[in-house]
């Protein structure tokens, strides 16, 4: 019996990810004029479990907390985004992006709760856009992207990379304001997505890029 999980969509492209690129600029915009706008869309604990405010695990992808917060956010989903989305067709990259990114912000605030950060608000498309990092390495193994622009490494050393960078971050207990486990989680979640959606192991397809 065919696993209903991995029943393909029929494949379309529509560039849904300059569209998510522009709703994220659009909700910039409006935040920089309506601050009270972020305070409901971001993600807080108490917001969520006290006030009820359960669209906070989606809509946190949409706010960021400054100009360069989102520059780069989207400046990485634009570089990423579009080869990903090509690769896999705009509904599947929509199905994607949304639930890695909201799972990967589900995890962040039990965290967050079990740990006693009830006043966190947790914003950015980083969740997401780690995903689709992941999602990059694991459909173009050998193709070769630079680190902080300098460093020429292929898709699987990326990943390592970036991984050792957000495990020592959040180990040392960095207070630069960004959620690194929340990066790491949306790391997670697409390794779980590519097995169980996509049947792919990412640790298969990157051993036998790195032998060639």
């Amino acid at each position: 019996m065919a696993n209903p999980l991995r029943k393909p969509f029929r494949y379309s492209y529509s560039n849904a990810t300059i569209k998510i690129v522009l709703i994220n600029v659009a909700i910039y915009v409006f935040t920089i004029f309506n601050q009270n706008l972020m305070f409901y869309l971001s993600l807080n604990p108490i917001n969520f479990f006290e006030n009820k405010m359960y669209w906070q695990i989606v809509t946190a992808m949409f706010v960021h907390g400054g100009f360069s917060h989102i520059f780069f956010n989207m400046l990485g989903l634009l570089l990423f985004g579009f080869n990903v989305e090509k690769a896999i067709g705009t509904k599947e990259f929509v199905l994607y992006y949304f639930l890695c990114g909201t799972l990967a912000n589900v995890f962040s605030l039990f965290v967050y709760l079990f740990t006693g950060q009830y006043y966190v608000f947790l914003m950015g498309a980083s969740g997401a856009l780690y995903s689709v990092l992941f999602a990059f390495a694991v459909i173009f193994p050998n193709v070769r992207v630079f680190i902080f622009g300098l460093i020429p490494v292929r898709g699987p050393i990326m990943i390592l990379i970036y991984t050792f960078i957000e495990l020592s971050s959040q180990m040392k207990g960095s207070r630069d304001g960004v959620a690194h486990m929340t990066h790491l989680f949306g790391f997670v979640v697409a390794f779980v997505y590519f097995v169980v959606r996509m049947g792919v192991n990412p640790f298969k397809v990157w051993k036998d890029a790195l032998r060639r």
